[in-house]
């Protein structure tokens, strides 16, 4: 369905019902496959045919969501998650090792960075956080002989930042390394960072493609596009046999389109095992067939808080990549010239305590560690998702003391704005 438009892949991509079939993609809610013969069965140990028989690994009502996930980037292969975490986690972990190296933007989400600086540092993958707007030699410098990838997010959550995707692709592939972009935010109805360069791309599909906080997930889609058989010492898993599946090199079985995914599929997701319920596959693909008509109201919406809040005299600042005169307005409409999300930030006067007055004052914003929501949410990230971050890491991620971070919903603008406004009042 590559020719359709991304409103009607929203809708179609994915799955086609033969006649008499459900025209929803239905819910295989089952552990495991029935076969006829042990035989039929080993070929797909074996990789040597398609299919299903243990719902930890793949399921077909994941499978055929995370189809129209990947028609609607533009790649060549995905997969789904359980998480978002689980996804970034997966995209590294995929081509990484103990020694190996990352660069990788410090304006990302708090637990995409604890997972990095912490967790996977713990896994011997170390990783060195560059200023998005650093210049080209800047990026150059952050390289080592053992970089494996580089990853950013389209727009940061919560600062804000656009990332210049081409600088970072460039600078990426002269060093024979993907880059991998988070594209949560902007969804591929506002930006589709295959177009400019990048490899992989990962999503929180609990954001703004599923829309209604029904499912918790996440998705990996390939580009195909990297040449993994260039740098085969450099990514030996991918070029190499797999002892574990009868000396299978993935490269040379799956292509360039395919290798990447499969990879995942029968590794990681066999050992980790952070496997979406089939159930939420279904509710995420329920929000997916609305995606396109969404993601025009959220930011429509948030372009009219943010020139709101911007004039307003208890407001210090405000950030909004689609507000003119914003230092990250040239590079959105650049990449993202449609729109780019419905998340505004910005300051209350007075710091951390009159941004607290400010929250405790809404009555239609919900105070919620959720953002991307058809519903209006806020938080104070620094007491939040970020509290684990010195202040030193707040600020290389964007994130001051006193940042509000306000989702924007879809409900009537008026009403939006008449909220803030009695808020503001309070402080």
């Amino acid at each position: 369905m590559s020719n359709y438009k991304r409103g009607t892949n929203c809708l179609h991509a994915g799955y086609v019902p033969e006649s008499g079939e459900p025209r929803n993609i239905p819910i295989i809610q089952s552990t495991t496959f029935r076969y006829g013969t042990s035989e039929a069965m080993g070929k797909l140990f074996d990789l040597e045919a398609e299919g299903y028989f243990y719902t930890r690994l793949q399921n077909p009502t994941s499978d055929r969501v995370a189809a129209k996930i990947c028609a609607l980037e533009g790649g060549t292969a995905a997969m789904l998650t359980s998480s978002g975490q689980a996804a970034n986690f997966f995209a590294i972990f995929n081509i990484c090792s103990a020694g190996d190296h990352v660069v990788a933007s410090a304006a990302i989400y708090g637990g995409t960075f604890n997972l990095f600086a912490v967790t996977m540092k713990r896994m011997g993958i170390q990783f060195t956080f560059v200023d998005p707007n650093c210049s080209q030699e800047e990026l150059e410098a952050a390289f080592r002989p053992e970089t494996k990838a580089v990853f950013g997010e389209t727009i940061a959550n919560p600062a804000l930042t656009v990332l210049d995707i081409e600088k970072f692709a460039k600078a990426a592939h002269a060093h024979g390394v993907p880059l991998i972009i988070d594209n949560t935010f902007p969804t591929p109805i506002n930006c589709r960072p295959f177009e400019w360069g990048a490899d992989i791309v990962t999503h929180s599909t609990t954001k703004y493609m599923d829309g209604h906080a029904n499912q918790v997930g996440g998705a990996i889609v390939d580009s195909g596009n990297f040449d993994w058989t260039k740098y085969p010492d450099k990514f030996p898993g991918l070029c190499t046999p797999d002892e574990s599946y009868h000396g299978v090199t993935y490269t040379e079985r799956f292509g360039l389109g395919g290798a990447f995914i499969t990879k995942a599929t029968v590794q990681l997701m066999r050992d980790f095992g952070s496997t979406p319920a089939p159930m939420n596959a279904y509710l995420l693909n329920v929000g997916l067939e609305t995606l396109h008509l969404r993601m025009p109201q959220h930011c429509a919406n948030a372009l009219a808080v943010a020139q709101f809040v911007k004039d307003h005299p208890k407001v210090a600042w405000v950030t909004y990549p689609g507000l003119e005169g914003d230092k990250n307005y040239e590079t959105a409409q650049k990449y993202m010239p449609n729109g780019t999300c419905g998340v505004v930030t910005f300051g209350v006067k007075g710091g951390r305590k009159a941004a607290e007055t400010f929250m405790a004052g809404l009555k239609l914003a919900s105070i919620a560690t959720h953002v991307a929501d058809a519903k209006t949410c806020v938080l104070h990230p620094a007491s939040a998702t970020h509290r684990q971050m010195s202040d030193a890491e707040l600020e290389a991620a964007g994130v001051s003391p006193d940042l509000i971070r306000l989702s924007v919903g879809i409900e009537d603008v008026n009403d939006l704005i008449a909220d803030l406004a009695q808020a503001l009042e309070t402080v």
